[in-house]
């Protein structure tokens, strides 16, 4: 695992952290044993400062002695170190750990010396982090994705014929799938041939190769704020600068977008125009054929996330993608309508461009899976059943969510969803984070709405799916309200209603922690 850094921020620190609470025992020996893993992996390494109690207790919705109770573990363990003035450190090894490779130095400070911030290696985005944690009875309402296979998808996979006379490696993607894509296109009115369709393993393959290929350390991306958070992750990756734009409620602010293109001239703009990740929000059509005009007139690569295009709870004549207006790189995928496990995704671009990035995924996997791309081919020709199935599926999860919020958490606000898989939801008070990690210890995992905003903002916001059976979302609500009756309002005056004070708000009353007391374990 490589280290998030030697001061990293706190909500780095605790999206790294994961599920920790999600256990059984006190809540400091819960913490304590996430933090040992992160220590004896590397991830913190020797030298890192460490958050102040008081801030790391606020951001875990913990009380502060749950923290010091953590950190004093470890400190008797020898892995962490404490003093008066300087903080808490993680502790040097008692062998050093190996000595940096000649020119290490230099290219870590690349990134800085461009402009941009250091290269990170690894996600710390809650979304893939807790689809890398052990099944514990946590309730996931932060990754979005269908619950299980279709039927369509069974009976595909079941009459498989494999090719004869075929190698398996095809890096650009199998000739009959690039087709069957390029065809939607058509469909669509976008005119697309299959040479300008890379097949990739899943949307995030995509956007990772156009970021590998299209930017270097110090660029500036033009993002949406907030905006899907596996893209900023990517972004980050390449050492990227992200210049954000904020969304509204007709998506993101073009006439700002354009003013942005024009001062900065980023590498790459990527945008999510239809049912916007994570708000829901739909671009109209004239802000959509302006901003390509604006992107193309600047000579700005713009990426249209089109992941979701596919899920319009609408039966009128659906608009045309970004790609109609002019030159759009598109990135697509079967992962939202047919299932996540069917890891196909495909870019669309000119055909030039599609090359190059085909000649870069030969690096990395030789092509796709043969086997999933026929049977992708194979749903695309008869892409309508399953398409209404999924949608069908989806407005009944979304009108039954709505509805278990209004009953259980009447004073939680979002609009209806006009299409997508997500409720972007505004809490009355407090901050999504530390809610989240409340939320967590009752047994549910939703996804902040600051890890999506890197404007700084949606401090308030939590995206929640609704893809889950109604019984689960019915289990998912009631523990989401008993989760906030703990959390709860800061009466006037009280210590919890003083930001410093750590407890992030008013997060309900604690077991006392410290070491030596009566403690009782903490079950979901």
């Amino acid at each position: 695992m490589k280290p998030i850094g030697h001061s990293p921020a706190p909500d780095d620190l605790v999206s790294r952290l994961g599920r920790w609470s999600a256990g059984r025992g006190p809540l400091y020996l819960l913490l304590a044993a996430r933090l040992r893993r992160l220590v004896d992996e590397g991830a913190l390494p020797p030298g890192t400062l460490l958050p102040p109690d008081r801030r790391l207790a606020k951001d875990l919705a913990v009380g502060r002695t749950t923290v010091v109770a953590a950190y004093d573990t470890l400190r008797q363990e020898g892995r962490l170190v404490r003093r008066q003035g300087s903080g808490t450190r993680v502790a040097r090894p008692a062998l050093a750990p190996e000595a940096p490779r000649a020119g290490d130095a230099s290219r870590a400070g690349d990134a800085s010396r461009a402009g941009g911030a250091p290269r990170v290696a690894e996600t710390s985005n809650p979304l893939f982090l807790h689809l890398l944690e052990a099944p514990d009875g946590v309730i996931l309402l932060s990754c979005a994705a269908p619950a299980e296979p279709p039927p369509e998808l069974v009976e595909a996979y079941r009459s498989l014929v494999l090719p004869a006379g075929d190698l398996g490696y095809h890096p650009a993607g199998l000739g009959v799938l690039r087709e069957a894509v390029a065809a939607r296109y058509a469909e669509r009115g976008v005119p697309t041939g299959p040479g300008q369709i890379l097949v990739t393993t899943g949307a995030q393959q995509g956007l990772s190769l156009l970021a590998r290929l299209l930017l270097a350390p110090g660029d500036g991306v033009l993002v949406e704020a907030p905006t899907y958070p596996g893209a900023l992750d990517l972004f980050r990756e390449a050492a990227a600068v992200p210049l954000p734009v904020a969304v509204g409620p007709d998506g993101v602010d073009v006439a700002e977008a354009v003013r942005v293109m024009e001062r900065h001239r980023p590498a790459l703009a990527y945008v999510v125009a239809r049912f916007q990740n994570p708000t829901g929000t739909v671009l109209p059509p004239l802000a959509g054929r302006r901003l390509v005009a604006a992107a193309n007139a600047l000579g700005v690569p713009l990426v249209d996330d089109e992941v979701l295009d596919d899920l319009a709870f609408g039966t009128a004549r659906e608009p045309r993608p970004l790609s109609a207006y002019g030159e759009v790189i598109a990135v697509g995928s079967l992962s939202k309508v047919v299932w996540g496990g069917l890891r196909i995704g495909w870019v669309r671009g000119p055909a030039p461009l599609i090359a190059r990035l085909a000649r870069l995924k030969a690096l990395h996997d030789l092509g796709c899976d043969v086997p999933s791309q026929l049977v992708a081919a194979r749903l695309l020709a008869d892409f309508g059943p399953v398409r209404a199935a999924r949608l069908h599926a989806l407005r009944a999860g979304h009108a039954h969510l709505r509805a278990e919020l209004a009953r259980l958490l009447p004073s939680w606000s979002c609009a209806p969803a006009t299409g997508g898989q997500t409720l972007w939801v505004r809490l009355p008070h407090g901050d999504g984070v530390s809610f989240a990690q409340v939320a967590l210890r009752h047994g549910v995992a939703v996804l902040p709405g600051a890890t999506t905003d890197a404007l700084g903002g949606s401090v308030r916001q939590l995206r929640l799916h609704f893809l889950l059976p109604r019984e689960v979302l019915t289990e998912a609500v009631r523990r989401l309200a008993a989760a906030w009756a703990e959390y709860g309002p800061a009466p006037a005056g009280a210590p919890d209603a003083d930001p410093a004070s750590g407890k992030g708000g008013g997060t309900g009353a604690e077991t006392d922690v410290r070491p030596g007391a009566s403690l009782q374990g903490i079950t979901l």
